[in-house]
Formats: structure tokens, sequence, C-alpha cells
């Protein structure tokens, strides 16, 4: 009998109710890790799922492209990506391979480096203690939704910060980067039944909105991302309009929703593993620590699929030039050749080479910020815990490539601001 055709794998709808197949993947990794799948209303695919294979797969990147695209599709976004229209208008980096790819990520590498970032401190540490000292109010016991309420307005405080976006524009970000990431949830996508004309009227809207921040940036630069995207140059020329919207477009809607849902799904893991909430809250240094094993246990991104470029051998199963390989890094966060007891969540895991950020040419660009970010919310937040209990039950996101809790109610207790 066969393991999977796949769908479980990659549809919305299954996430959503279920959340990540790790039982499937666990069973995959041991018995058939590069996987053929034909799932129905999808594209063909090969289920990538150990570390190594992934991390191989990753480094070759004149073998194994991404400009094809990243996501498997289904027939709807086959339809959408034929027609040019919205957001498939939109050139991103992560849809270039090289030499294009360095080209455009050397716009703006410098300014995410490690030193770099660090001109963001101050508003990542207002955001985080304003955030905290919000919920605790004057009595210190409250509920809230953290997902929504926590998890994702913290990163797009920064974010908007960086990128130009007032304050009162981020109602307006966070519905459009929901409608991106989660257009297949009925509750979270751009409404209307032609989903066809809802996909471009998205793009349209977000083109609006960046074109504007860039006309400003271009007329009055000032320190910041905003602006080194909006004055960009390749090879000495400016970029264009479709890869100037598209830098935007992914520095702004990856950035937020994968770091909204390390935030969430860290929470969720907590609450599951109170022990080692105690052992943070005692050992505040793990902080650090604590984040890598929060993004390897909760893997925002799930998946990339990249396109062979040639033919070749992964542990005897023949790719054929054209072929869809899907790196499946949700199931490489948890390969028992690579972790000890990975299906343990430990805030003191060592060594914990994870692929939360991807590995190779494609390494996430905002790494040093979402964990910049990360760290300095449970640096507020885990000292002045002092109770934390379930309110609800949790919630996934219809959602297989950025994968998270749409919902996650708690009661708590937390020390009020002095």
């Amino acid at each position: 009998m066969e393991i999977t055709d796949g769908f479980e794998l990659v549809d919305h709808a299954t996430y959503g109710r279920e959340g990540p197949p790790h039982a499937l993947w666990a069973r995959l990794r041991a018995e058939s890790p590069v996987h053929p799948c034909r799932p129905q209303g999808y594209e063909p695919f090969w289920a990538i799922t150990r570390h190594a294979d992934v991390s191989d797969i990753s480094k070759r990147p004149d073998d194994f492209l991404n400009a094809p695209g990243i996501v498997l599709m289904n027939e709807h976004q086959q339809k959408l990506r034929a027609s040019g229209d919205g957001v498939a208008a939109m050139r991103t980096i992560i849809e270039m391979d090289p030499p294009e790819h360095r080209s455009y990520r050397k716009v703006a590498s410098p300014w995410f480096s490690p030193r770099a970032v660090g001109r963001v401190d101050e508003e990542v540490q207002t955001s985080a203690r304003e955030i905290v000292n919000q919920l605790a109010g004057s009595t210190g016991e409250g509920e809230c939704d953290f997902a929504t309420d926590v998890a994702t307005a913290h990163p797009l405080r920064i974010l908007s910060a960086i990128l130009g976006l007032p304050r009162e524009a981020e109602p307006k970000i966070l519905r459009l980067t929901n409608e991106l990431f989660a257009a297949e949830d009925p509750d979270l996508q751009r409404a209307g039944e032609d989903r066809q004309k809802a996909a471009k009227e998205l793009g349209l809207e977000m083109f609006q909105l960046f074109s504007e921040i860039i006309e400003d940036r271009r007329a009055n630069p000032q320190d910041d991302l905003a602006t080194v995207l909006a004055n960009g140059k390749i090879d000495g020329q400016p970029m264009g309009p479709m890869e100037t919207v598209g830098y935007y477009l992914i520095t702004f809607t990856a950035g937020h929703d994968t770091t909204k849902n390390a935030l969430a799904g860290g929470m969720h893991a907590l609450l599951q593993h109170p022990d080692e909430l105690a052992k943070l809250k005692r050992n505040p240094e793990l902080v650090k620590p604590a984040i890598e094993e929060i993004v390897r246990w909760t893997a925002p991104v799930n998946y990339m699929k990249r396109t062979a470029a040639c033919e070749a051998e992964i542990r005897g199963q023949r790719i054929q030039k054209g072929d869809n390989l899907v790196l499946f890094y949700a199931s490489a966060n948890r390969d028992e050749e690579v972790f000890e007891d990975p299906f343990s969540f430990r805030v003191d895991r060592k060594p914990n080479p994870h692929l939360g950020f991807g590995i190779g040419e494609h390494f996430c660009l905002g790494a040093n910020l979402a964990r910049k970010s990360q760290i300095a919310l449970w640096q507020e937040l885990a000292p002045r815990l002092e109770a934390l209990e379930p309110a609800g039950d949790p919630e996934y996101i219809s959602s297989s490539f950025v994968v998270g809790l749409k919902k996650l109610p708690i009661r708590y207790r937390i020390t009020p601001a002095r």
C-alpha cells in the first residue's frame, strides 16, 4: 500500500484541521525519504524529508532552481501564474537564481547584517515593552489571543517602522499579508467567489501601497530600509518597478508572517511544556537558544519548491529535468539522524542545526532581524510571566506553505510595569 500520494503534505485545508503532518513525515524519513507524489489537483512532486537531502539540494542552486516558482501550485494558482496578473506579476529575489539572485540580494544584505540591524534596537525593545505592559495592565491578570494580540502586533510594528509605513497603515498591511499567505483560509482570505479576480485585486492593492512609499523615499530619502530598496541599483541601473515592489513585498510579508508564526508557535510550545517555561524563567540567558529551538519546532516556512535543471539521482531515485522537488524544512528539523530526541522541545538544545531559516544560496535575508525581534519579546515577557494556561483551543491557518496558528487563546498573570 502506498504511503501517501502527497495530498496530506500540501493540502491547505488539512493543515487547518490537523496542523503539520509530523507522523507522516517520520514514516517517509524512515521508509521513503525521496518520495514520488501525484496529489489530485496539484503538480506532481518529489517529497524531500531528510535534513541531509534538503541541505544538499539547497546548496546546489545551479542544479535545483527557484525561478520557476517556490510554491507547489494547485490548479487555481497555476492559472493565476500563467495570467501574469496580481502578485504573479511581481518579481521577488526568492524566485531568482544565480547570478541574478546574488546581484539583487546585495541591494539589501548590508542592511540586514548583525551590526546594521542594531539600528532598530530601540524600536524592537520599545515594541516588546509596550505590548507586554499592555497585556499586564494595572492588575497583571487577563486573557488574550496571543496569536493576534501579541505575535501579530510585535513584528508588524517593527517592519512598519523600517519600511516607512505609518502606524495607522498597520491594519491594512496585516489584512493584505493574511490575504497573500492564507489565500485558502476561509477566515483570512480576500473576499470574493472569483478567486482569480480576488488575487488580481490583492496584487494591485499591494502595488499601489508600496509604490507610494517608493516614490516618497526617492524624493525624501531617510536612513531606513525603505530608502535602500527604493533607490536600489543592479549593475549601476535602477531596479525595475516590478522588482522594486517585489522586494518590498517579500521583505514585509515574509518577514512578518514567519516571525508571527514563530512567536505564536513558541508560546504554544511553552504552554505544552511548562517545565521548559520554568527553565526559561530561571535562566534568562537561555532566551537565545530558546529562540533557535522555537524556530526548529515551529518551522514557519514549511517548505520550498525547487525545479530540477538537469537529471540527478537522490537516494537511488532518478530525478528528471523539470521535476518538482519539495523541501520540507519542518520534517528536516525533526530528523532523527540529526537531532537527539527530535520530538522533545528543549529551550537549551545544543547543538541545534535547524533549517528554519533555510541554508545555502537562499538563506533567509532577514534572519538576524527575526531573531532580534523574538529575543526582545521573550526577554521582556518570560521573567514577568507569573502564571499561564490555555483559555481555549488553538487553531491552525489553512496554509501548507507558511504554517502557523491563527488563534491561541491564553489566560495569564504578568508582573505589571513599575
